[in-house]
């Protein structure tokens, strides 16, 4: 009786001493606090929560301003995790760093509007694609209903394809790579994501509620990386998704499983 009495103030004071600190602990839950350089993105990773309910949890409308020293609820956990941070910059590392960072967010904003517009000499037919095309190379980024396919329309020519799927919904890196655009500074398509991959391909996301990534993160395929959201003209929720080989449009149907 007296070792059992023992045992349960000993694993008492043991997860006493773990809610100590950087985390403090509730019955259903504990407080994460944010540390210099750590991410909503890479908190949910290391909990195994998902990002858009960590975020809705917390009331976080834009994980990107994420604060040192803000106090993160995790549901569902009883004890604290290692949460790696990005290595810290110097005010000189930081100026370059913004520096390169906007000079490639203007290259990626300015390739991208620059190819918007479909033309026939840009697009290749559906036999050329399904020729030079590798099944399954690319998965799809989430789940639901196609509700335009790619090529011309009567309305505009669409260089992807658009899903449906609830306001909300996880999007998935359909490939790993790197970022190497998020922001909604391109008109009409709202908060967008553009991943590069190698082989000189690029995947596209658009019409994003949250995105979760920022420029140069690297991401796993299947990693999120945004939510559903709905088009600048109102149409229900939806992803605007797209396949690139280099600058050209190509049909992500023959790129899928």
């Amino acid at each position: 009786m007296y070792s059992r009495l023992l045992y349960r103030f000993l694993v008492t004071a043991a997860l006493f001493k773990l809610c100590l600190g950087m985390v403090s602990c509730t019955p259903n839950g504990i407080y994460h606090t944010v540390q210099p350089g750590q991410t909503l993105y890479r908190i949910a990773k290391v909990y195994e929560i998902d990002e858009t309910e960590l975020a809705r949890v917390n009331n976080i409308s834009d994980p990107r301003k994420l604060q040192s020293g803000q106090r993160i609820y995790i549901p569902g956990v009883d004890r604290p995790r290692r949460v790696s941070s990005y290595p810290a910059q110097t005010s000189h590392q930081t100026s370059a760093s913004q520096k390169k960072s906007s000079t490639q967010k203007q290259e990626a904003v300015s390739t991208f509007q620059g190819n918007k517009d479909l033309q026939d000499k840009d697009r290749l037919t559906e036999q050329q694609e399904s020729q030079k095309s590798v099944k399954g190379i690319f998965d799809w980024p989430l789940e639901g209903t196609i509700l335009k396919k790619f090529g011309a329309h009567s309305d505009a020519p669409h260089r992807g394809i658009e899903i449906g799927a609830p306001l909300g919904t996880p999007i998935a890196a359909s490939a790993s790579g790197k970022v190497i655009y998020s922001g909604n500074a391109i008109r009409g398509y709202g908060n967008l994501i553009i991943l590069e991959h190698n082989d000189d391909y690029f995947t596209v996301y658009g019409y994003n509620h949250l995105n979760l990534v920022k420029m140069n993160d690297f991401v796993g395929q299947g990693d999120k990386i945004a939510t559903v959201g709905k088009p600048p003209n109102g149409e229900s929720p939806r992803l605007h998704f797209e396949i690139r080989r280099g600058k050209s449009a190509v049909n992500p149907i023959f790129f899928l499983p």
